[in-house]
């Protein structure tokens, strides 16, 4: 894929990411635990890692972070969202050889995982407290299934893409 192409999928990508991000913000939670979030806009991040690259993928989330969270007026959650999702970017790049394109729901609730920690690790800098890891255990469990339900959505799209004939395997 030619420089261009990659700039112009990544664009793309992002500005979808972006626009799941910001919707997202504006339903209500999915449950009385605060703080549990689907994550769906991930799934564009998953995308870019694997159609585009790695350092791709680390500009499509640090830029659907940080315009999320403008266009939100979220500030203060941007700093646990820039933690959360360099976390799981690490994670994720760090898996995504190993674990291929076609386990992308194992890849995600492993991201999933990370975005929690990477989270937990700025509400602790952040609070100054370590008292708020007791909620951890309740993010990772929740974190793996909407990871899984999040990177069963990046499978599909990534599916039937190269099913349409947009990417070679």
């Amino acid at each position: 894929m030619k420089k261009l192409q990659k700039l112009t999928l990544a664009a793309l990508l992002t500005a979808a990411g972006l626009v799941v991000f910001v919707i997202e913000a504006q339903l209500p939670p999915l449950t009385a635990i605060p703080g549990i979030k689907p994550g769906l806009s991930n799934v564009f991040t998953m995308l870019t890692l694997f159609w585009v690259g790695p350092g791709w993928a680390l500009g499509t989330m640090l830029v659907r972070v940080s315009l999320g969270s403008l266009l939100t007026g979220q500030t203060m959650a941007f700093f646990y969202s820039l933690s959360g999702g360099f976390a799981a970017f690490l994670v994720m790049w760090a898996l995504c050889k190993p674990l291929g394109e076609q386990k992308l729901w194992v890849l995600s609730a492993f991201g999933a995982m990370g975005h929690n920690l990477g989270q937990m690790a700025a509400a602790v800098f952040i609070s100054r407290t370590s008292a708020i890891l007791y909620y951890l255990p309740v993010l990772l469990v929740s974190g793996i299934v909407t990871g899984i339900f999040t990177g069963l959505c990046a499978q599909l799209v990534s599916k039937r893409a190269r099913q349409a004939g947009l990417f070679a395997k």
